[in-house]
């Protein structure tokens, strides 16, 4: 048998502190197949992230020139920073036979869904806000102001789970994972990504 496989790019969302890093990382050591698209921004490095790993670090001037020339699949403000997946990127990486990973917020997941209808997009839930308040406050690394802001944007975040295909919600990181997998695992075997040629013998 002769199969054809086309490669999947799948869009993870969900507010800060849901997981969906944590989902996106178990997913992508799991699943070999999977590549993470790096996504530029205009943030300011932190000391333990490296240049082309965690990100691409460029100017705002940089960003600009970018969004001029159409470069970006798409582009997001969060938290005072902008943030956005280049094309290059993700081509290159399907070129190289390998399915995209896109972990980014309901703005930049719009977009995607607008430029690549194709995409299987997930979101990410807490199982209530109270949760991610506490999510939040366990981790140490916001002040009271912060993690108010962030929890206020999820509120906004969650207005729009319909425009997404699946919705997981993650009150338990094991569960969460198993329906990931399983989500991935069948658009993997859907006919828009996947068709065995069957032969007479």
């Amino acid at each position: 048998m002769i199969e054809h496989r086309e490669q999947m790019l799948l869009v993870i969302s969900g507010p800060s502190g849901t997981g969906k890093g944590t989902l996106a990382s178990m997913l992508l050591k799991e699943d070999p197949s999977f590549a993470f698209s790096i996504s530029a921004t205009t943030r300011p490095r932190r000391d333990y992230e490296e240049e082309g790993v965690h990100y691409f670090f460029i100017s705002e001037e940089k960003f600009d020139a970018l969004l001029r020339q159409g470069e970006f699949l798409e582009h997001a403000e969060v938290h005072g920073h902008r943030y956005g997946t280049l094309k290059s990127q993700v081509r290159s990486l399907m070129d190289q036979g390998r399915n995209v990973l896109l972990d980014i917020d309901t703005q930049g997941a719009r977009q995607v869904l607008q430029n690549a209808p194709d995409c299987v997009s997930v979101f990410i839930a807490p199982p209530s806000f109270g949760a991610l308040r506490e999510r939040l406050e366990g981790r140490n690394t916001d002040g009271p102001d912060e993690i108010a802001r962030r929890v206020s944007y999820a509120h906004e975040e969650v207005r729009h789970i319909r425009m997404y295909e699946y919705a997981v919600v993650n009150d338990d990181l094991q569960t969460a994972f198993s329906q990931l997998k399983s989500i991935v695992e069948a658009e993997k075997q859907s006919t828009a990504r996947y068709m065995p040629e069957v032969g007479e013998e």
